[in-house]
C-alpha cells in the first residue's frame, strides 16, 4: 500500500436497529483492520457476522432498536469511549447513528470520538425522503415525483389520479424503526394495492409517495464518495447497479464500477450546494425518457456495498475518512473500473427475479476486472460461515415478507 495508516486510532462501527447481517460493517471492520487498524464495533450479540471477524478487535454487545431516546444512546456511547480509552473514528452503518453523531457533536468529540463535521441538522434532513426531496427542488437537481400524504383521505384522492406504479417509502429516519409502514422500497401496482396497504398505516401515514422510473427506461447508477470540510472530495467513485432485492427497488445484491464523469459532476455539485461533509452514498436512477440522472436516496453515511469502490492507491471511502480524520494525506487514483460486488445471500433470488423479468443492465461490462465478495474472504472466513448460520432462517423470513409485501402492492385492486 503506497499510504499508512495510523494504527494509534481505532474504528468502532456504529449500528442502531436488529439487523445483524450487515456486510457492510463486515467489509469497514475488513478494509481497516487489514491496515493494522484496531477495529471496535457494536453488534446485537456477540454472534454476529462481524463480531466473528478475525478483524475485529472487540465487539461491544448493545441491542437497540433504534426507536430509544438519542439521550440514552449517547449515554451508550460515552460508556463505550471510556471503555476504549483513546480517540477513535466513528464509522455510522445506518441513518440512526449518522443523525445521532450529528446532533451530538460536541459531547461524543469531547469524549474521543472523531468525525466530519457537518451541519447539525443536515443529516436528518439528508435521510428524510421529504427533507431531501425539497433539497433537490431547491437544487435544481432531478428527483422523482413525490406525495408526502398526511392522512388516509390524502392517499385515497392520490390513489384516484395517480399514475400507477408508485413508490412507497418510510418517511422518517427513527420514525422507520419505531412505525415503518413499509418493508424498505415498495413497488406497488394499483390503486386498490395501495389502498390496502394504507389501511395499516395509521392516522398520519409515515409515507412518501413516488413517481416509479421504468427500469425498461432507465438505469440505476451509485456514487460512493468522501468528502471534506470543504465538500471538496476527497474520494469519489461511480458505479451500476445490476442487481437488487427486493427486485428493481432495494439493496444492491450486483453493482460494477463504471466510470461516469457526468455523474460525478453532477454529484459534487450538489455536495457543494448543501455543504455536506463525510462520506456518502447516493441512488439515482438515469431516466431515458428525459436524459437526467434522478437522485432517489441520500444516505450520509457508509453505503453497505462501498467496498465495490477502491482507487489504484488501494483507497476506499472509509480508508479515506480514517486518513483525512487522522491528518494524514488521502492518495489519489483511478477507481478500478469493471470491478465487480456481490451479495452471495441476496444476489441468487435477485439473480432468478432478474431472469424471469428478462432485464440487463446496458452500462454492465460484459466481464468483471475482479470480484469482491460481500462475506466469503480467504483471510477472514467465519463472518460467512456465520451469516449463513444466521440467514438461514429469519433471512428466509425477510426474503418471503418483502414478497408477500411487493405482491399485495400488485395484486389488490
Amino acid at each position: 500500500m503506497p499510504f499508512a495508516v495510523d494504527r494509534e486510532v481505532p474504528g468502532l462501527i456504529v449500528k442502531f436497529g436488529n439487523y445483524p447481517l450487515h456486510h457492510g460493517g463486515v467489509g469497514a471492520i475488513r478494509s481497516l483492520g487489514r491496515l493494522g487498524v484496531p477495529m471496535y464495533a457494536i453488534t446485537e450479540d456477540r454472534y454476529t457476522p462481524a463480531a466473528a471477524s478475525r478483524h475485529l478487535t472487540r465487539a461491544f454487545p448493545w441491542p437497540t432498536t433504534g426507536a430509544e431516546e438519542p439521550e440514552r444512546l449517547v449515554e451508550g456511547m460515552l460508556r463505550l469511549a471510556r471503555r476504549i480509552g483513546r480517540p477513535t473514528v466513528l464509522l455510522p452503518t445506518d441513518e440512526e447513528a449518522a443523525v445521532l453523531i450529528a446532533e451530538h457533536q460536541e459531547p461524543l468529540s469531547t469524549a474521543g470520538f472523531l468525525f466530519p463535521r457537518v451541519e447539525p441538522k443536515l443529516p436528518r434532513r439528508l435521510a428524510s425522503k421529504q427533507g431531501l426531496h425539497e433539497l433537490c427542488t431547491e437544487h435544481g437537481l432531478a428527483s422523482p415525483a413525490a406525495f408526502f400524504p398526511e392522512s388516509y383521505g390524502d392517499i385515497e384522492e392520490f390513489a384516484a389520479t395517480a399514475l400507477f406504479p408508485v413508490v412507497a417509502k418510510n418517511r422518517e429516519a427513527f420514525t422507520r424503526r419505531s412505525r415503518p409502514a413499509v418493508n424498505g422500497t415498495t413497488r406497488i401496482e394499483t390503486p386498490g394495492g395501495l389502498l390496502g396497504l394504507a389501511r395499516d398505516w395509521g392516522e398520519r401515514p409515515g409515507v412518501i409517495l413516488q413517481e416509479y422510473l421504468p427500469r425498461e427506461q432507465a438505469e440505476d447508477w451509485i456514487v460512493h464518495a468522501y468528502f471534506d470540510a470543504d465538500s471538496t472530495p476527497r474520494a469519489m467513485f461511480t458505479g451500476v447497479k445490476v442487481r437488487s432485492w427486493p427486485p428493481h427497488a432495494g439493496m444492491t445484491a450486483n453493482a460494477y464500477v463504471v466510470d461516469n464523469p457526468e455523474l460525478a459532476d453532477l454529484a459534487a455539485r450538489f455536495i457543494k450546494q448543501i455543504g455536506f461533509t463525510g462520506v456518502i452514498d447516493l441512488d439515482l436512477r438515469y431516466d431515458r425518457r428525459d436524459g437526467q440522472y434522478k437522485l432517489l436516496d441520500f444516505n450520509p453515511r457508509m453505503g453497505a456495498q462501498f467496498r465495490l469502490f477502491e482507487n489504484e492507491s488501494g483507497i476506499d471511502v472509509v480508508r479515506a475518512m480514517h486518513l483525512h480524520l487522522t491528518g494524514r494525506p488521502v492518495p489519489k487514483g483511478e477507481q478500478r473500473a469493471g470491478h465487480r460486488y456481490v451479495v452471495e445471500n441476496i444476489d441468487l433470488p435477485a439473480l432468478l427475479a432478474y431472469r424471469r423479468s428478462g432485464y440487463t443492465t446496458p452500462h454492465a461490462p460484459p466481464h468483471a476486472s475482479g470480484t469482491e465478495l460481500a462475506w466469503l474472504a480467504a483471510d477472514d472466513l467465519k463472518p460467512f460461515f456465520t451469516m449463513l448460520a444466521r440467514f438461514v432462517r429469519p433471512g428466509a423470513k425477510h426474503l418471503y415478507q418483502l414478497w408477500r409485501t411487493q405482491r399485495r402492492g400488485s395484486t389488490r385492486r
